[in-house]
């Protein structure tokens, strides 16, 4: 991360130097790119919790009396808290097959997921979602998203076509985030902190294995395995892990 903002701090110096240049938006990304590299653990907080407002105002979240929510909460239990982390939990009423994690210990699941999946299945998932909080992977995120946006804002700076479109997309920062994928070593990580979960709570082990090859069919292009790649891969190796 240092060397990202060393490189993000000189291509925004030489931009500084080049005619029709906001120097303000200039600034501003000088700014968040060292931001980006120094944000505080309250700080990665406060831009989750923010992200998360927003995507939970976007959709339309289970009612405390419905089946979807009643089913989450039994399946995460006494699960509210770990590691040190409160996590709340939300099911999004959608037939998308999708589900995210926030730094702060937001999870939420969206419905069309709980149909595809078993109950030890979808608690390996949670536990999966855990894994990243728990494991900060998010903060990483949260990182690149910040420098992100001081990219978009060093080229915005140039006052032309280029500069007005990216300053048009500055307000994406929880929708990077979300899209934003995870390292290889991240997801194997999160699996095995959701098969530790499974395996915790008493609950069938092979099902994180079900459930990774459930994702896989999706394909490629998903939406969900945009942030959490190759599931047939992930799939395999826990099964090796499980055999005899």
């Amino acid at each position: 991360m240092k060397h990202l903002t060393y490189l993000l701090t000189l291509f925004l110096f030489l931009l500084s130097g080049c005619e029709n240049t906001n120097i303000q938006l200039v600034t501003e990304a000088g700014l968040e790119a060292v931001k980006a590299a120094t944000l505080s653990n309250e700080e990665v907080r406060q831009l989750a919790s923010q992200a998360a407002l927003i995507t939970d105002q976007k959709s339309q979240i289970a009612p405390a009396g419905n089946n979807y929510a009643q089913r989450l909460l039994r399946l995460v239990g006494s699960y509210q808290e770990a590691d040190g982390i409160r996590f709340n939990y939300r099911v999004y009423l959608s037939s998308e097959v999708n589900a995210f994690a926030m730094a702060d210990g937001t999870i939420r699941i969206y419905s069309g997921l709980m149909d595809m999946m078993d109950d030890d299945e979808l608690r390996f998932v949670i536990g999966h979602e855990m894994g990243h909080v728990a494991l900060k992977h998010i903060r990483k995120k949260i990182q690149l998203a910040y420098a992100a946006s001081a990219v978009r804002k060093g080229i915005a700076s140039q006052q032309n076509i280029l500069g007005s479109l990216a300053a048009s997309q500055l307000g994406g920062f929880s929708e990077t985030l979300l899209n934003a994928q995870f390292s290889q070593h991240e997801e194997r990580e999160a699996d095995d902190y959701g098969l530790a979960f499974l395996q915790r709570q008493g609950h069938t082990p092979h099902s994180a294995v079900s459930a990774l090859k459930k994702l896989a069919t999706l394909g490629s292009d998903h939406s969900f395995l945009s942030s959490h790649p190759a599931p047939g891969i992930r799939a395999e190796r826990l099964r090796s892990q499980l055999s005899p």
